[in-house]
């Protein structure tokens, strides 16, 4: 399956800004299901630095610099990917103990690449609360991808979908006691309950196809970002759940960039001088290529 995905970014000011640096995760990632075709980063006004990197976690991240006066600041991102399908599901029933895989993430140093995702983040704290919520899921001896398949189950049936309830510095607990938030918040309690048992956990940032009611036409830039949790597994490696919409992630889900939450994969961040008050407009296009 390939896809063209448009992911525009438009920022206004009241006042002009002189300067500007930021960081972007907008190239997708190379993955063993994912090929990045084409990548091209069109940036308003032109910056005077722009250069890529790979950062700690393997993700591709532009840099650039603004250093001319402006009152908008426009970053499109075009991309086309290729999506191979999931190999068959291994059986739920079938995987490891969770015991088993958190005793060894702490016992084999040649796991230190994977322990990593235990701990706590910036954005991710374990508690008591957390490991409380998780239990019911996480009974002794149950295989961990049967378990974290009734967690994700569970948070979508527990908590709703509402864009007005969190913003992006809502801390944790508060989505737990409020039962509310978007992807984002959904991604980040998993991960946290996860973590709090001692398993490796974490934040994949990316795109999902979505789909129109039957009748109705496709709206164009009616897409969003979206965000999921991969866990490690064992023998099966990392294995990818979406606690949103309570489906494992195949071809409708395209990887930008992992890390320990959505700090670390920001799509864009940076840091301006003036400027006044701004606005923030986003629009994400993923259109399927024949």
């Amino acid at each position: 399956m390939r896809y063209k995905i448009v992911h525009t970014t438009v920022y206004t000011y009241s006042e002009a800004v002189p300067i500007c640096h930021n960081a972007v995760h907008l190239i997708p990632r190379d993955a063993a299901r994912q090929a990045c075709l084409y990548n091209r980063l069109r940036i308003k006004p032109r910056p005077s630095v722009l250069e890529q990197r790979v950062d700690y976690f393997g993700n591709r991240v532009t840099n650039f610099a603004i250093e001319q006066a402006h009152q908008k600041l426009i970053v499109t991102a075009l991309s086309r990917v290729h999506l191979t399908a999931a190999p068959p599901a291994i059986d739920p029933a079938a995987s490891a103990a969770w015991e088993d895989i958190r005793d060894a993430l702490a016992s084999y140093s040649d796991l230190v690449e994977v322990y990593q995702f235990v701990f706590d983040s910036d954005l991710i704290q374990a508690s008591a609360e957390l490991r409380e919520y998780a239990a019911a899921s996480f009974p002794p001896r149950r295989p961990i991808v049967a378990a974290t398949l009734d967690l994700c189950q569970r948070i979508h049936q527990d908590f709703k979908y509402d864009p007005t309830a969190t913003t992006v510095s809502t801390p944790l607990p508060v989505v737990l006691d409020l039962r509310r938030g978007v992807c984002q918040d959904f991604a980040h309690l998993a991960i946290g309950c996860l973590r709090s048992l001692g398993l490796a956990a974490r934040y994949v940032s990316g795109y999902l196809l979505t789909r129109p009611p039957e009748g109705r036409p496709r709206l164009v830039g009616s897409d969003a970002s979206h965000a999921w949790l991969s866990i490690y597994t064992g023998n099966s490696g990392w294995l990818d759940f979406d606690p949103t919409n309570n489906v494992i992630p195949s071809l409708e889900h395209i990887t930008l960039a992992w890390g320990r939450d959505y700090s670390d994969v920001c799509p864009i961040k940076g840091v301006f001088i003036g400027g006044g008050q701004h606005g923030l407009n986003v629009s994400v296009d993923v259109a399927p290529i024949a």
